[in-house]
């Protein structure tokens, strides 16, 4: 197995193992792989995240477990840990980078809590070939078309894709000399996702017309990657000559460094210090309108801007917004009639719809004689049926909820059972789904002051 010398360098190793065939097989290769040099010398741990977004997602958990145990029996012990997540993407974000994001803070939280400072991915040739081609159809620049890395080290930790030079068909061959199950997730088979529709439709035209295709895709990762590099070292070099003593950059060096150049000095800034990746309108827009005199300001995203004044361009935190819905009283009332429904100390409405045909809703009756309350401490809510119930503040955050979004009321039935949650919405163990138009609920909806229904 690639990668081996890296094993012998480790004393606990990890695998991002969800259950499909490239992680199963990858956390195959390196079982047997400590099982030829002894076993004990070096930990290995599977690391399994569970997205919540597939209503086979706990079968599959216990899957995974189970084929641990099994090859622990049989060799050095493979330890499994689980991270449920339970993504709900919010309408108008991407599934796969909602899911994405999840899944590699779950795995490096796993991995310090296991003593890992490794982390193996099992990535191969094909997948690398295809995410270069979405990136170029997403027009990104050599960054983005420098796809995957081999190795990375990010906060600590190694992130290793020790495969990313193996064609699938090493990896189904590896699978069946070993007669090795795996996962099918039915995600792979939608078109709703790019790299599926790439894959399926795409890719085997393309591969027809052009057989050296995936090696060829390859070379130009590399090269995207070089090219990336070098960007990244020029960057270092004029950012170096615009740093202002008093802080921020220098508008004149900046706009002596042509347009081109600015916009690389600014990427890899902006990056640096808020964290993300600038958008290219932003970027395109700073190259046109920066001068060495005079202010503006820019907005990068709900956090931050850029301000430009007395020379010199600067990254400032936006003021913290003042919160919509202060906590107000508790309240007794009914819901159970469409419409919107004023809450005297509270700085917003509810309002109350008949949920559409086919769709799940919260029962008249339960919402005729409800309690609105703010949070005091323990509440637990279940985002969607077959999901465990957790702390607000844990789904709030998967729900990318920010802080001043939390403060709206909460909607109890008569007997103390949680209904609904401003910023999250209705709990999943009050709703029941209408068997026809005269069994219809209804839905519930936090306006807050100034927003209209």
């Amino acid at each position: 197995m690639a990668g081996e010398s890296g094993l012998a360098a480790a004393t606990a190793v990890a695998v991002a193992f969800s259950g499909g065939r490239d992680s199963t097989a990858l956390l195959h290769a390196v079982w047997r792989a400590l099982a030829d040099h002894g076993g004990g010398a070096v930990a290995l741990h599977a690391l399994h995240v569970q997205h919540g977004l597939s209503p086979q997602a706990e079968t599959w958990l216990r899957q995974c477990a189970a084929r641990c145990r099994q090859w622990s029996r049989r060799g050095p012990t493979v330890h499994f840990h689980a991270r449920r997540l339970g993504l709900q993407p919010r309408r108008g974000e991407s599934v796969e980078a909602v899911a994405r994001a999840g899944r590699y803070a779950a795995l490096a939280d796993m991995a310090r809590a296991a003593g890992c400072r490794l982390i193996l991915l099992g990535q191969h040739a094909d997948d690398q070939a295809e995410t270069f081609l979405l990136q170029a159809l997403r027009g990104a620049g050599p960054a983005g078309l420098a796809a995957m890395p081999s190795s990375i080290e990010r906060d600590g930790l190694l992130w290793c894709r020790p495969w990313l030079g193996q064609p699938r068909t090493a990896l189904e061959a590896y699978l069946r000399r070993h007669r090795l199950r795996w996962i099918d997730d039915e995600s792979n088979d939608s078109p709703a996702f790019a790299r599926n529709r790439l894959r399926r439709q795409v890719w085997p035209a393309l591969e027809a017309a052009f057989p050296d295709l995936r090696r060829t895709l390859a070379q130009a990762s590399r090269r995207a990657q070089d090219a990336a590099d070098c960007l990244r070292d020029l960057a270092a070099i004029d950012l170096a000559g615009a740093g202002h003593p008093d802080g921020g950059l220098d508008l004149a060096a900046l706009v002596a460094l042509g347009a081109a150049r600015l916009r690389n000095a600014l990427r890899v800034w902006l990056r640096q210090h808020s964290g993300r990746a600038a958008p290219a309108s932003l970027l395109d827009r700073l190259a046109d309108e920066l001068t060495p005199r005079g202010s503006a300001s820019w907005p990068l995203d709900a956090r931050w801007r850029l301000v430009a004044r007395a020379g010199r361009l600067q990254l400032e935190p936006l003021a913290e917004r003042p919160t919509r819905s202060a906590p107000g009283a508790t309240l007794a009332l009914s819901l159970a009639v469409p419409g919107c429904h004023a809450l005297p100390g509270w700085s917003g409405r509810l309002r109350v719809l008949r949920a559409p045909p086919g769709e799940a809703g919260l029962p008249a009756q339960r919402l005729a004689d409800v309690r609105v309350r703010p949070r005091t401490g323990g509440e637990q809510f279940q985002r969607a049926a077959g999901t465990p119930a957790r702390a607000l503040k844990k789904q709030f955050q998967a729900a990318g909820v920010p802080p001043e979004g939390r403060d709206g009321p909460l909607v109890f039935d008569a007997q103390g059972q949680l209904l609904f949650v401003a910023g999250l919405g209705a709990d999943a163990r009050g709703l029941q789904a209408g068997e026809g138009a005269d069994d219809q609920g209804l839905q519930l909806h936090w306006l807050p002051d100034g927003e209209s229904p």
